[in-house]
């Protein structure tokens, strides 16, 4: 199966919030069809804030990364935060995900990115190995804080 990483444009709206609403109902996060469509396309109509990519075949993907753009005085510039990283269940395990990253980093890397973040569910061992095999380190005196607007 293919790994290929695709820029989604505004005609993926509807392949990607498929992605997006099994990731959502998986994570037990409640979104609607409006706040979907809020959120999604400024990325797909090329947002400076972020990008989305399809994961796999363009007609059929398998997954989806969400990456959005911060600047990070820490990191001396342009930090961008894997906000959702998602594969359909059924093709987990696949080494999708991994060449996905591997691809979305290293192109990130080569346009001045200096760090990139990325939030993992606490008890998901599996997903925090995965990561951890990409490079990606727990901080751990820092914790993410919230406030929601």
């Amino acid at each position: 199966m293919s790994s290929a990483l695709h820029l989604a444009t505004g005609t993926d709206f509807k392949a990607l919030e498929g992605l997006v609403v099994a990731f959502h109902a998986e994570m037990h996060i409640t979104t609607d069809t409006a706040h979907r469509h809020a959120a999604l396309m400024p990325l797909l109509e090329g947002s400076p804030y972020g990008a989305a990519y399809l994961i796999g075949p363009r007609r059929a993907p398998v997954g989806y990364i969400v990456v959005t753009f911060t600047w990070s005085v820490e990191f001396g510039g342009m930090e961008a935060t894997l906000d959702e990283v998602y594969i359909r269940p059924n093709v987990r395990g696949k080494g999708m995900a991994s060449q996905a990253l591997i691809v979305l980093c290293q192109t990130l890397e080569k346009n001045g990115i200096m760090g990139i973040s990325l939030e993992v569910d606490k008890d998901d061992l599996a997903t925090q190995k995965l990561y951890t095999r990409m490079g990606f380190l727990i901080r751990e005196r820092f914790a993410l804080m919230t406030r929601k607007a």
